[in-house]
């Protein structure tokens, strides 16, 4: 069953219910503040680093599972409820989620009384802005209290929630109850010692009252849903000393029939200079001045109106430079709105602040951030580039790079450190989507240090070329690269063993000296390879460029001797030389990851069209429907391990059918979707794109759990017990991924070099469409006429002109050029 709908005109999911299988949520901000936000109003908000700058707790792997956000009480003639629902799940006469592009509006209403939330990041601020409506619904006059809940994190988040015995006696916050824009609360736990930065929480008129310390406001032994102040009628007045800071205003208002009062609540993050820190001599009042101006410019509901409206003109503007026009509305609305604005989360986020990922341990991936831009670039370039430097100034002199790094400090992360040998090959993917999208060719002399060390930087290109010789200087005895750690699949462990619980795979490399392999690796070299040939030759690196076509030629002739099965690609060689995903073994026979890599590479596709049965690319992406297909999208391999191979690493710890083992991991299905459109099988990459994209499994949101509107990583695969279960959405590659799949290759409107690549490969179903693209200032509007016929490649007429082949120059910025294409 369906749990709401979608409101295409309105950019939104609009929840129903507040009984979903599981908290379904939405992201707040998308520059520096962030906040996540469920349809029942819990989560919590953070600076930038969702570890080191969290501003309010929230208690993951607890009952229920949504534990902890922004609450408001309703207290109506002593009859308490939450208008969104949670924590108090008093029945609502109404409710309604709408999770919008950088804000959600929650609506509840009992007895008469309706209260709706608009929450959203305004653009430019560091700030949550929660705007309450409170309307009188009923034909009497009522008087009502509204209460506010938040509960300061201690901004460590990890330490937050480890280091009690010094924690509890660390809490401090000031008042103000008639500040010059209302009263507001001010956590300020540490600012006295190493600090610069505190918290408000402020509402734009006097309130009647505040408390500050959780257990004053909830009361011994109670949880939220029973709230002794709420319930009370009256603040306290209560002031945080030690123990759990929290910020609450209550606010009584008396309301005529059918009369509404606005309020604008502010959760904001200030930070002062060493110098400005303090507003006395005594060092014991913080100094106010930028959280009073942050307070001051949203003092009124106009100011408010003004900033949510600025923030849906910038999406507006953001959707713009992608947009689809098709008969299928499910097609439109994952393309135009809900895709690339997953695109967007992931870029921020990367793997770090989700309700899966605590956000205290992984910060940004290299290998993920690098795959993030490729579905972010076209929508903020120049954010794309700073990103791209980021990245590059954590790489080793010799090519690799730590696996993770910090968003706040842009450090490499100790604990985890390098040797993922496939991450160095990522960057060149991501500078590669950054010039095709941009031009800006001037990236590539942009100084870039080494691990962030001063003194040690060169050009960006020298990173390129390091990324490309790790690869060439890591090989094994079959001319494959040699796979690290682990490549792409971080639970293929070919070199780290383990019997010890709760022992680390990935960094428990106790088999040194092994030469294991991966085909997977060698793929995206040969495809990535190939890229930093174009970039050397376009740089007038004749040589180079010569040598790395040479190399790049001899690993797709070791894929094709070495990493053959005879049906499909091999998946890898393991540390004692015998290969992995071979029909010769009873489990993990076939693995997705290098069927779908060698042909976007074009290994093994032997004619222009790809349409040659006996092809290796034509047999392994038969085998991959025929093995790894289900009606909930392609599992990672199959059949599923049932014991523990210790020579594989985490993979076969997992049941069969889940994650890794079996399971269907929805990053890598958009790899064999854009493998089908090389070939020239858009009817099967359609169908497989459909199978794991969520507007096309909203019917069955009662299998899948998670939400209707964005990709989750993993599907429970076909021999799992509850397959077709989704777990882990929105922060996964699949985001970026799949928009590469349907805009670039399904739709088939890529940027390139030189111009805009127009090549659709979608099949049948859907006969006609327009891209509209913006590409370098230009715009073009293309028409596809589309029979759907397998193997067939559009003929283009550019402003009326037929061209040979398939690539449009780019135009004269400003221009509108006009493609009509006939497939």
């Amino acid at each position: 069953m369906r749990y709401g709908q979608f409101d295409d005109e309105a950019r939104e999911y609009v929840i129903e219910t507040p009984h979903t299988p599981y908290p379904w949520i939405n992201y707040l901000g998308s520059e520096q503040f962030f906040s996540l936000i469920s349809h029942q109003s819990g989560g919590y908000s953070f600076y930038r680093d969702a570890k080191m700058r969290r501003l309010t707790r929230y208690r993951y792997n607890n009952i229920p599972a949504d534990a902890g956000g922004r609450y408001f009480y309703v207290n109506d003639g002593g009859d308490v409820w939450t208008p969104s629902w949670l924590p108090v799940k008093a029945d609502l006469d109404h409710f309604e989620t709408r999770h919008g592009l950088g804000y959600t509006r929650i609506t509840g209403e009992r007895r008469g009384i309706s209260v709706e939330t608009l929450f959203f990041v305004p653009i430019g601020e560091t700030a949550e802005i929660q705007k309450v409506t409170v309307t009188n619904t009923s034909d009497e006059s009522k008087t009502i209290t509204l209460f506010s809940f938040v509960e300061f994190c201690l901004w460590n988040a990890q330490d937050d929630q480890t280091n009690y015995q010094r924690n509890l006696s660390i809490g401090e916050v000031e008042v103000e109850q008639d500040g010059p824009y209302g009263s507001a609360v001010f956590h300020k736990t540490e600012y006295r010692e190493r600090r610069d930065h505190y918290a408000v929480y402020g509402v734009n008129t006097r309130a009647d009252g505040f408390d500050t310390d959780r257990d004053t406001f909830v009361g011994a032994y109670n949880g939220l849903g029973e709230a002794t102040v709420p319930r009370s009628g009256a603040s306290t007045g209560s002031v945080a000393s030690g123990w759990y800071p929290i910020g609450s205003h209550s606010v009584n208002l008396t309301l005529a029939p059918g009369e509404s009062r606005a309020l604008t609540y502010v959760l904001g993050y200030v930070e002062n200079p060493d110098e400005e820190k303090w507003a006395d001599d005594a060092h014991q009042v913080i100094n106010k001045e930028r959280a009073h101006a942050l307070l001051g410019r949203f003092a009124t509901t106009e100011q408010t109106d003004a900033a949510f409206e600025q923030l849906r003109a910038h999406w507006t503007g953001l959707l713009s430079t992608y947009s689809v026009k098709s008969d299928d509305e499910k097609l439109d609305r994952m393309v135009n709105i809900w895709n690339q604005y997953q695109c967007m989360v992931t870029f921020n986020m990367s793997r770090s602040a989700s309700f899966f990922e605590t956000g205290i341990g992984r910060g940004m991936g290299f290998r993920d951030s690098n795959q993030d831009l490729l579905g972010f670039v076209h929508l903020i370039p120049e954010r794309a580039r700073e990103r791209i430097i980021d990245i590059a100034s954590t790489q080793f002199e010799d090519g690799s790079a730590y696996h993770q790094y910090q968003p706040l400090t842009k450090r490499g992360n100790n604990d985890i450190g390098s040797g993922f040998n496939d991450d160095p090959l990522w960057l060149i993917a991501g500078v590669a989507a950054y010039i095709k999208e941009t031009g800006d060719v001037a990236i590539l002399d942009e100084p870039v240090p080494f691990d962030n060390e001063p003194g040690s930087e060169v050009p960006l290109f020298e990173h390129l070329v390091r990324s490309f010789q790790f690869t060439v200087d890591n090989r094994g005895p079959h001319g494959l690269p040699l796979i690290g750690r682990a490549d792409w699949n971080d639970c293929l462990n070919l070199n780290c063993f383990s019997t010890t619980p709760g022992e680390s795979f990935q960094t428990t490399e106790n088999q040194a000296g092994g030469h294991a392999e991966s085909v997977f690796i060698a793929a995206q070299f040969v495809l990535y390879g190939a890229e930093f040939a174009e970039l050397a030759s376009r740089r007038g690196l004749t040589e180079v460029a010569s040598q790395a076509r040479k190399v790049v030629d001899e690993v797709r002739a070791a894929v094709l001797e070495h990493g053959w099965d005879g049906e499909w690609f091999l998946r890898a060689y393991d540390y004692y030389g015998n290969p992995i995903g071979t029909d010769a073994k009873p489990e993990g026979k076939i693995w997705i990851e290098p069927q779908g890599f060698a042909v976007m590479a074009g290994i093994g596709v032997d004619s222009v069209d790809g349409l040659n049965d006996e092809s290796p690319a034509i047999k392994a992406l038969d085998s991959v429907g025929e093995m790894l297909g289900t009606p909930h999208g392609l599992v990672l391999q199959y059949p599923a391990y049932t014991t523990y191979q210790i020579e594989l690493g985490e993979v076969s710890t997992y049941p069969p059918g889940y994650k890794e083992n079996g399971g269907i991991f929805c990053h890598n299905n958009p790899w064999v979707i854009i493998g089908e459109t090389v070939v020239g099988r858009g009817a099967k990459a359609f169908d497989y794109y459909k199978r794991i994209t969520p507007a096309y499994r909203e019917e069955i949101s009662d299998t899948h759990k998670l939400e209707p509107y964005v990709y989750a990583q993993m599907i429970a695969g076909k021999e799992a017990s509850r397959a077709g279960e989704a777990k882990n959405s929105w922060l996964t590659g699949t985001a970026a991924w799949n928009f590469v799949a349907v805009s670039q290759y399904l739709l088939g409107v890529r940027p390139d070099y030189d111009g805009i690549v127009v090549d659709p490969q979608i099949g049948p179903d859907v006969p006609s469409f327009t891209v509209t693209r913006v590409a370098r200032g230009a715009t073009y509007e293309i028409h596809v006429t589309n029979s759907g016929t397998e193997g067939a490649r559009g003929r283009l007429t550019v402003d009326g002109t037929p061209v040979e082949g398939n690539l449009v120059p780019y135009a004269a910025e400003g221009s509108v050029v006009r493609v009509e294409v006939t497939v």
